[in-house]
């Protein structure tokens, strides 16, 4: 009796018993009863008890809290350890399927990512200062118009290409205003620039760059001379600089310098190469040295740069056309980093090849005395980095090794042609040819130029040279008898830096590319709107026609990883709410000794409940920690399959997510089986064994 009495401070104590002196003794509240009526309580239940009462069940509280049920539920829990654990980890399993599946799906997802971003790095969109209608082109070549009428059985007709890809070229050629367009993306703050990596503005230039030593003579590293060892020279020349070139853009011509551009963007070149040794480019008289992914460096390279001599090709060229047969030999040529880190080379304007004699500026490129003076008196590129392209990246880039160069080596040497003396002179006076002295001829004298009809103020400008400076100056005024004084500023370099010839813009990835594009739109309606028809932007986006097919595949491979991530959940729910029923199966008992001693079927309802929520919590958290583990194991199976690195990973806000989604699952599996469980008759639930 001591005991219960000890027991009643925090516990309600019902003792029946037909001895008063006890009852007297040990008991806080006497309850006479005869024949099932009430004769006397030593503490009724007032009005005043009643009104609390009344209160209390307004504000909703129950006589068991839900803290009360959490705790009572994980007491019973962790008497059934190993039960406990094993129902956790079976509730975990929807959960790890669809961790998994979303760890994989963001490590690929996220590859993907990489592979357009690098992908878009090396194919952009490139708008053309002069473009043609690529559609109606592609159709002239395939062939594909309509089949002529009136043809006669037994004859065999020409078919129209020809003359059809003729007209196309002549009549689907259309110019873009780059200069506006330009200005436009530099304002910022719009579709274009916004969903860009970088924008790349190209000019009709060429930078020349020479071997810093002359002694073995002289070796012009950009643009590249590799070539000509095989007389193909002349001929890449040709094709770069032919009005098709132009019109289809330079990538799809040969491109043989191994000096590039990088992009303008430091964050995107350092996820895709890496920094060997040295630094990064941050002025315009500095460069990076390109190697292979593997560390090697392409004997092509080594020719470009003059590190290799050119000569040994010319001499084997011309073994190969004799027919003698060229020996394989393997080349162990190495160089340390600090031996390449010391290469540095000569910057020679364009304006530099010209010397004023007599008052006229003579081409002195042949003259091997004046360009050597001029190589030394140059001012110096230097290589201050070597960088090599990444695992992880799959940007193809023009070249697989070479020498990197920022924008401000073009910026720079346009602004320093721009000011150059003979730039100078030639625009104080846009009517007189600087290299001739004479003026420049009009359309009509074009035509009737002839030798003999020099006038007399041109005979005396000649008279000031020599018989050989008379004879190449009128070849090269013969051979070029368009010039003009816009062409004069272009050989010159004296470029318009506002006035670009192409654009390139890299989007951040294929969803930014349709932006941009969709961008480009709105541009052109506005310019259109405001009567400004010269201002519309024609490009062909081949880049997006061709990865159409590759964004199908990505959205159906997302189909179904959602389809999965669907059934799990579903398999999950199903699980947790047989597991939650057999637990109430196995505690009907214990219901029904909760019911005599008082709880609701709230309560009762409340403890499975509680139940729930702590097996959820603890599937939730299971499942996370075993499929972090398992994304170790998955992604070394993948790079050893398919060679790519995909770091598959579960990420944070998604794991926190899976774990609360784990929870109400749980908790929603076990409303059906608790409810059954607040039903039970506490008299039935009592017998039960």
């Amino acid at each position: 009796m001591e005991i219960l009495k000890e027991i009643s401070k925090d516990k309600l104590i019902v003792m029946v018993t037909h001895n008063p002196e006890l009852a007297e003794k040990y008991s806080t509240r006497i309850v006479k009863i005869l024949d099932g009526v009430i004769t006397d309580d030593s503490k009724p239940f007032t009005k005043e008890d009643q009104e609390k009462e009344e209160t209390k069940a307004k504000t909703g509280r129950t006589s068991m809290k839900f803290f009360t049920a959490l705790r009572l539920s994980l007491n019973n829990l962790m008497t059934k350890k190993g039960r406990t654990l094993l129902t956790s980890f079976a509730g975990s399993i929807g959960i790890i399927g669809i961790a998994l599946i979303l760890a994989i799906s963001t490590g690929v997802q996220n590859y993907i990512n990489k592979v357009e971003e690098d992908t878009l790095s090396s194919y952009p969109i490139t708008i053309e200062e002069s473009t043609i209608d690529m559609s109606s082109m592609m159709q002239s070549m395939m062939g594909t118009s309509e089949k002529a009428e009136n043809q006669e059985e037994g004859k065999v007709y020409s078919a129209d290409i020809m003359n059809e890809m003729i007209t196309t070229l002549s009549n689907k050629k259309e110019s873009n205003n780059l200069a506006e367009l330009k200005k436009y993306l530099e304002q910022g703050n719009n579709e274009i620039t916004n969903n860009s990596n970088s924008i790349e503005y190209g000019y009709n230039l060429k930078i020349n760059l020479y071997k810093e030593n002359t002694d073995d003579g002289i070796v012009k590293v950009n643009p590249s001379t590799v070539m000509n060892a095989f007389g193909m020279g002349e001929m890449i020349e040709a094709s770069n600089n032919s009005s098709v070139a132009s019109m289809f853009g330079s990538s799809m011509m040969t491109n043989t310098d191994i000096w590039i551009e990088m992009l303008d963007n430091q964050t995107l070149l350092e996820s895709q190469f890496d920094l060997v040794k040295g630094s990064w480019p941050k002025e315009h008289n500095e460069v990076v040295l390109i190697l292979k992914e593997d560390g090697r460096i392409d004997d092509y390279t080594l020719y470009s740069l003059g590190l290799k001599d050119q000569k040994e090709l010319k001499d084997k060229w011309k073994a190969v056309e004799n027919g003698e047969k060229i020996e394989e030999v393997e080349d162990t040529t190495s160089y340390t980093y600090d031996q390449l880190l010391n290469l540095s080379f000569k910057l020679l304007l364009n304006s530099d090849y010209y010397k004023k004699e007599n008052g006229l500026w003579i081409n002195q490129e042949d003259n091997d005395d004046y360009i050597k003076e001029k190589i030394r008196e140059a001012e110096s590129i230097k290589i201050v980095g070597i960088i090599k392209q990444n695992e992880e990246s799959v940007a193809s880039t023009a070249v697989t090794s070479g020498i990197g160069y920022t924008k401000k080596l073009k910026e720079y040497v346009i602004n320093k042609s721009n000011e150059s003396e003979i730039v100078k002179e030639q625009k104080e006076d846009e009517e007189t040819n600087v290299f001739s002295g004479l003026k420049f001829p009009t359309e009509e004298e074009k035509e009737n130029y002839s030798m003999g009809n020099l006038s007399q103020e041109q005979r005396m400008a000649m008279s000031r040279l020599s018989s050989e400076e008379i004879a190449k100056m009128m070849e090269t005024y013969t051979a070029n008898k368009d010039a003009s004084y816009e062409k004069n500023l272009e050989k010159l370099a004296a470029i318009d830096i506002e006035n670009p010839t192409s654009i390139k813009i890299y989007p951040k990835n294929f969803e930014a590319k349709d932006k941009i594009a969709d961008a480009i739109e709105n541009y052109n309606q506005k310019q259109k709107d405001e009567g400004k028809e010269a201002n519309v932007i024609n490009y062909t986006d081949m880049v997006g026609i061709m990865m159409k097919s590759v964004s199908q595949i990505i959205d159906t491979i997302s189909y179904v990883l959602i389809a999965f991530v669907a059934i799990s959940l579903i398999v999950s729910s199903i699980m947790i709410g047989i597991i939650t029923y057999i637990s109430v199966l196995e505690r009907t008992k214990e219901i029904g000794i909760l019911r005599a001693i008082g709880a609701s079927k709230k309560d009762i309802s409340r403890v499975f409940n509680a139940e729930t929520f702590i097996v959820g919590l603890i599937s939730g958290i299971l499942g996370i920690g075993i499929t972090v583990l398992l994304t170790i194991p998955i992604n070394s199976l993948i790079y050893s399959l398919a060679g790519v690195t995909v770091n598959c990973m579960v990420p944070p806000v998604a794991g926190v997510v899976l774990v609360v989604i784990s929870m109400l699952l749980t908790m929603i599996a076990g409303l059906i089986p608790s409810k059954m469980a607040s039903k039970k008759d506490p008299v039935e639930a009592l017998r039960t064994e």
